[in-house]
């Protein structure tokens, strides 16, 4: 299990209250924490498990996944993995668990030696506002670093429903940022990405 570490990019975060604009407007809350659902103070241990792509629980989120890809964004701007892409060999991806239970999936892409983006991050219905995000983003921040790599990048979505999900990586220290590999600029895009330090260097305050 990676420690939890959520300031490990190198940009430093904004304070409490205070908002950068994205691609057209949208509003990053780069610190303000979603409210926690009521009892859920405390996370249990996670474990992080390398693959999962058989079982029949994974397989299921991923389903979700890629359906509420389809509600909220159009065809020709959904850039949600699907199984195969998910097994590729320029894949790392893990499901997430508490004892017995799924609670989330996330993975990724590597790009080149020094940078790499992250695709597939989702959390399990009932286990949102229970800091699973924080832990998925703290692993694949401390992963990346661990493994050299200096940038983590990501495509999400500029509708509503991702408002969350934008909210949780500004608080870790992404910022937006111009189409990076193969996308390009998109209406119902927002890119973002973090600067990460070298392994071994002090995190930043």
């Amino acid at each position: 299990m990676v420690a939890l570490s959520p300031a490990l990019c190198t940009r430093k975060r904004l304070s409490w209250g205070q908002t950068t604009s994205g691609p057209l407007g949208v509003m990053l809350h780069s610190t303000d924490p979603e409210p926690r659902a009521p009892g859920s103070d405390l996370l249990p241990r996670l474990d992080f498990r390398a693959g999962g792509l058989n079982q029949p629980d994974v397989l299921a989120l991923l389903r979700t996944h890629l359906h509420s890809a389809t509600e909220h964004s159009p065809a020709d701007s959904i850039h949600a993995l699907d199984l195969d892409g998910l097994r590729a060999p320029d894949m790392q991806f893990w499901s997430v668990w508490a004892k017995t239970d799924l609670v989330g999936m996330c993975a990724l892409k590597s790009l080149n030696d020094k940078h790499a983006e992250i695709k597939s991050m989702r959390t399990v219905a009932t286990w949102r506002r229970r800091g699973v995000g924080d832990a998925m983003m703290a692993h694949l921040l401390a992963t990346a670093v661990a493994s050299g790599l200096r940038r983590l990048s990501l495509e999400t979505g500029t509708a509503a429903a991702y408002a969350p999900a934008r909210r949780l990586y500004a608080r870790h220290g992404f910022t937006p940022c111009p189409p990076f590999a193969d996308y390009r600029l998109d209406p119902h895009s927002c890119y973002m990405r973090c600067e990460l330090p070298a392994a071994g260097s002090p995190t930043p305050d």
